[in-house]
């Protein structure tokens, strides 16, 4: 078994584990690299189905090219497609021309989902995150518990022996299942090779330049780029010393911003 099949192996195990433990799921949708994948995942982990909705938290600024690609993806994959905006805090006025991109990260992105969550009573949310993105994430469980305030104690974290997985949950609870966790940026995008998974075009280079991240558009930058494949793009990853993140301006505003967030909720 190849360093890609054991991956997607044990990616499908945690699907389908998550699936038979919980009552209501929910797996979040970006349109990025990493959420592609996990859609991929989930339709060969149910025979090419995927029986649970697919969120998108829309901040309302998604690059129109990502709009696009949500619309086809949708018909594309038959997805139970749930898009929430946080329609309250944008009448606030809250938005990246009038607040810090913590704060509208926090308002768009983390309490939008909290929002979805009351709504919906989801009480197991799947996402795409992975260690090597980020030290903060780095912490993270393959079934890792939120209270009901929405918080994660990255301290206390459960552990995880024999493949024994946090599935209880109380009123307002809910856990996040991650099956990514142990795949690399490279291996994600190997994989999207092999298996030849569609992905927005913003991530191959155009005049130089291409998206290694995709988020908001304001506070997301391109970078210097010439790679128009796959391959050029792992050719190009296995020499640089940029982080994938560096683009995204919310996990640099202040010192340990993306450990804040995420303690209170954040993807």
């Amino acid at each position: 078994m190849s360093h890609l099949d054991e991956l997607e192996s044990h990616s499908i195990y945690l699907l389908r584990e998550a699936y038979h433990a919980f009552g209501k799921v929910g797996m979040l949708w970006s349109m990025g690299k990493d959420s592609n994948v996990l859609l991929w995942l989930a339709k060969k982990s149910f025979t090419g189905h995927i029986p649970f909705p697919v969120i998108h938290v829309d901040t309302t600024y998604e690059f129109p090219e990502m709009l696009e690609f949500r619309a086809w993806a949708q018909q594309h994959y038959g997805l139970e497609l749930i898009v929430h905006i946080n329609t309250e805090a944008r009448a606030r006025g809250i938005g990246y021309e009038t607040t810090d991109p913590v704060t509208v990260t926090h308002e768009l992105k983390s309490v939008a989902l909290q929002q979805v969550l009351g709504l919906h009573k989801f009480d197991a949310l799947i996402t795409g995150i992975r260690r090597d993105e980020d030290s903060t994430r780095a912490k993270e469980r393959y079934f890792s518990p939120r209270n009901a305030e929405f918080e994660w104690d990255y301290k206390d974290q459960p552990p995880e022996f024999w493949n024994h997985f946090t599935t209880e949950v109380g009123p307002g609870e809910h856990v996040r299942v991650q099956p990514l966790l142990d795949w690399t940026e490279i291996d994600i995008w190997r994989y999207c090779d092999r298996e030849k998974i569609p992905l927005p075009g913003m991530y191959f280079a155009r005049n130089g330049r291409r998206f290694r991240s995709l988020g908001c558009m304001p506070i997301t930058k391109d970078v210097p780029s010439t790679a128009t494949t796959i391959d050029q793009i792992i050719e190009e990853l296995k020499v640089t010393r940029t982080s994938e993140r560096a683009g995204r301006a919310q996990d640099h505003h202040e010192r340990n911003a993306m450990q804040k967030l995420r303690a209170k909720g954040f993807m």
